[in-house]
C-alpha cells in the first residue's frame, strides 16, 4: 500500500479526531479580536477575522497518528509546536498567545484550510511532511514566508488572495 493509499484510508479517523477536538474545546474558544492586535487586520479580511476561533492550551493537540496507523508521521506527532490549526480554529500555547506573528502564521493556515478544504488540506499537509519534514513542507514554507514578511513589516497586502493564487496555480 502506498503512502497516499494509507493516508486516504486513515482520513476518516483524522476527520473524526479533529471534530472531537474542536467540540471538546469549543467553550474555550475566543475571537481573535480578544487580543487587540493592530497589524493583523491590515492583512486579512474581516470575513476571516470574525470567523476564526482561538483556543489557548498548555499542550498543543496533535492527532494520535501512530495509534491510527500512520507511524511514518511520528516525528510530527511528537513535535514541539507553539500553535496548530484545524479548519477555522487554531490552538496556541498560552505562553505564546500574545505573539501577533504567531497568530498571523496560523491565520495563513486558516486560509489554506478554507481554500483546499479538509481532505485536500490534510493530504497535502501529510504528504508535505512525509516528503520534506515539518519545516520544509510546502504549506509550512508558505506560512513561514508570509510570517517573515509580516515580521519585517512589509507593507500590508491581500494575503488571502496571495495564498489562494499560490494554491490554485501551484497545486501542492
Amino acid at each position: 500500500m502506498t503512502a497516499i493509499d494509507l493516508l486516504l484510508q486513515k482520513l476518516p479517523l483524522i476527520r473524526q479526531w479533529i471534530d472531537m477536538t474542536l467540540k471538546a474545546n469549543a467553550s474555550y474558544a475566543r475571537p481573535i479580536s480578544y487580543y487587540g492586535f493592530q497589524e493583523i487586520p491590515k492583512y486579512f479580511s474581516q470575513d476571516i477575522l470574525v470567523s476564526v476561533k482561538v483556543v489557548e492550551v498548555q499542550k498543543i493537540p496533535v492527532p494520535p497518528l501512530a495509534q491510527i496507523g500512520l507511524n511514518q508521521l511520528g516525528d510530527f506527532e511528537n513535535g514541539d509546536y507553539a500553535g496548530i490549526t484545524y479548519l477555522d480554529t487554531y490552538f496556541l500555547l498560552t505562553q505564546e498567545a500574545h505573539k501577533e506573528a504567531l497568530h498571523f502564521h496560523e491565520l495563513c493556515h486558516i486560509v489554506q484550510w478554507k481554500c483546499l478544504g479538509l481532505d485536500k488540506f490534510l493530504m497535502a499537509y501529510a504528504l508535505g511532511l512525509l516528503q520534506n519534514g515539518y519545516r520544509n513542507s510546502p504549506l509550512e514554507v508558505m506560512a513561514y514566508e508570509y510570517q517573515m514578511m509580516f515580521e519585517k513589516k512589509i507593507a500590508p497586502f491581500n494575503i488571502e488572495k496571495q495564498i489562494v493564487d499560490k494554491l490554485t496555480n501551484n497545486p501542492i
